[in-house]
């Protein structure tokens, strides 16, 4: 269950930090924010950042297996960055548009999913 939980907070995590790193590349579209000066922008990413750490933090601290969880450290990290990209790869195409996901990002997801395995294997 606490590998569940650890999965699952970091998504939450995930879709935070996305929309900290790259939301405000598609929010520049709305009048309001477009004028904003950079240091303004900076200010309200991190704050959105803040809420990743809510959710990254504890999975961190549940999931690690030295405070009873499931998973080693290499394991966790592995984990996070096949699901930022995944949650990335979702947030791009449904933002923007004009992103496309192409074939060569499918094989190189493959090979990522491949690395997990061999994370993973005993």
């Amino acid at each position: 269950m606490k590998g569940v939980y650890t999965i699952a907070l970091l998504i939450f995590s995930n879709v935070f930090m996305t929309l900290a790193w790259y939301g405000h590349l598609k929010f520049k579209e709305m009048k309001w924010f477009s004028t904003l000066p950079l240091v303004i922008v900076i200010l309200l990413s991190w704050g959105i950042a803040l809420f990743e750490y809510f959710f990254q933090v504890p999975a961190n601290r549940i999931g690690f297996r030295e405070n009873g969880g499931p998973f080693s450290l290499v394991e966790l990290k592995v984990i996070q960055e096949v699901i930022t990209l995944i949650v990335f790869s979702i947030f791009s195409i449904l933002a923007f548009k004009n992103e496309t996901f192409r074939l060569n990002h499918f094989i190189g997801f493959v090979f990522l999913v491949l690395a997990v395995y061999f994370i993973f294997k005993k």
